[in-house]
């Protein structure tokens, strides 16, 4: 009987073994979870027999460190959670190891060509769209008129009536300030937008306008109140700058809300359009909330979605894969999807991704003990072996 117990240490003494081996070999391992062999004792009833290795614990709640890379589309998870991924045949498959880029076709894929689950951008909203395939626009993307210019700043309560009257753009005599703004049309192509400010009264600015540098019919008179904030208009300004060659007609809103009339300098702390030219795809990078930024040559960052991040409600219950990856089971639960610092899910740190947790020191602590235990199961077998042959002789 000592025989078989001191084989079946041997035994849950190799699968130790062999988990120590592979967390020492994957100890410079993105991503990687140690594991530790549990060992239990074996019994036929009352009769002893030996130990086994009963389980494997993963130590996924111990994040590893944080190595900084700089490089736009690595990120690691501070905290709990996945990377949600599909594999070629469209299995989810969970990872901790955030090296992304995209595809010949534009999809957001991992370093095993896995591709990101996340969710859609909604042009136009902050609302997160269907959870999926991540996919960036690589072409060119298309102009876009400008609709609003938003202008905010003081102007000022010192300025004085012009004694030149009527208003004249040639002669600065006839005004109190001017501001230019750039805006594009329908093809991409950049106008300039100036405005004239002319202090008619008190408490009271009217705005003249002029576009390419021909004055335009449009005036807006601005209301201040005694303590210099602005009370009309109540709302954005239409502003119809006419077609320019080639183009659609090119309508913006002017806002002047946040303006104020106080004494000091006049000064401009909001002069902005939309709108932009043309743009050529240049590449992608994330964001800390999780966004996936599309980058163009116009200077343009277009969010095309948001990467997912699981949970489990076992999360040691994961079953572990290759290529640093997890699948679920029927103990881990099924996955539960959030973004990136909501619910559950760890922050997102761009730029740095997750080291292995593998602490070498224990790792060859255990390695030692290991072998001191091997030594003394075999040393059983030896004096069992020499008490029978010792048998053997007598008889």
């Amino acid at each position: 009987m000592s025989f078989n117990i001191a084989l079946s240490g041997i035994n849950a003494i190799n699968t130790e073994l062999n988990t120590i081996s592979h967390n020492i070999a994957n100890a410079g391992t993105f991503g990687f979870k140690s594991s530790r062999a549990n060992f239990a004792s074996m019994y036929a009833g009352t009769q002893p027999t030996g130990t086994q290795v009963s389980s494997q614990t993963q130590s996924i709640e111990i994040g590893g460190g944080v190595l900084t890379t700089g490089r736009g589309m690595d990120a690691s998870i501070q905290g709990r959670g996945f990377f949600v991924t599909r594999d070629t045949s469209g299995a989810e498959v969970y990872t901790r190891v955030g090296i992304f880029d995209t595809d010949n076709q534009g999809y957001v894929v991992d370093s095993f060509g896995r591709r990101v689950q996340g969710y859609a951008a909604v042009p136009g909203t902050t609302t997160l769209g269907a959870l999926g395939d991540l996919q960036v626009a690589t072409g060119q993307i298309p102009a876009q008129a400008s609709s609003t210019l938003s202008y905010v700043g003081n102007l000022s309560a010192d300025w004085s009536i012009p004694t030149v009257a009527p208003f004249d753009p040639t002669d600065p005599q006839s005004f109190n300030g001017s501001l230019v703004s750039v805006v594009y049309d329908s093809l991409g192509v950049q106008h300039s937008v100036t405005q004239y400010f002319v202090k008619t009264g008190d408490n009271q600015v009217t705005v003249h306008y002029s576009f390419d540098g021909a004055t335009h019919a449009t005036t807006t008179v601005l209301d201040f109140d005694t303590s210099g904030q602005l009370v009309a208009p109540a709302g954005a300004v239409p502003l119809a700058l006419g077609t320019p060659t080639g183009a659609a007609p090119l309508d913006i809103n002017v806002s002047y809300t946040g303006t104020t009339m106080t004494a000091g300098e006049a000064t401009t702390s909001t002069n902005s359009a939309d709108g932009y030219a043309s743009g050529t795809f240049l590449g992608v990078q994330l964001s800390a909330d999780g966004s996936v930024l599309a980058q163009y040559s116009n200077g343009i960052k277009q969010s095309i979605g948001t990467i997912a991040i699981a949970t489990f409600p076992a999360e040691n219950q994961l079953v572990q894969i290759s290529d640093t990856a997890w699948t679920t089971s029927a103990e881990s639960g099924a996955a539960l999807y959030s973004t990136p610092g909501s619910g559950m899910a760890g922050q997102l740190t761009p730029g740095a991704l997750e080291q292995s947790n593998v602490d070498m020191t224990s790792q060859l602590v255990n390695l030692m003990s290991a072998q001191r235990n091997y030594q003394a199961n075999t040393k059983v077998i030896s004096t069992e072996n020499e008490m029978m042959r010792a048998l053997m002789q007598a008889v």
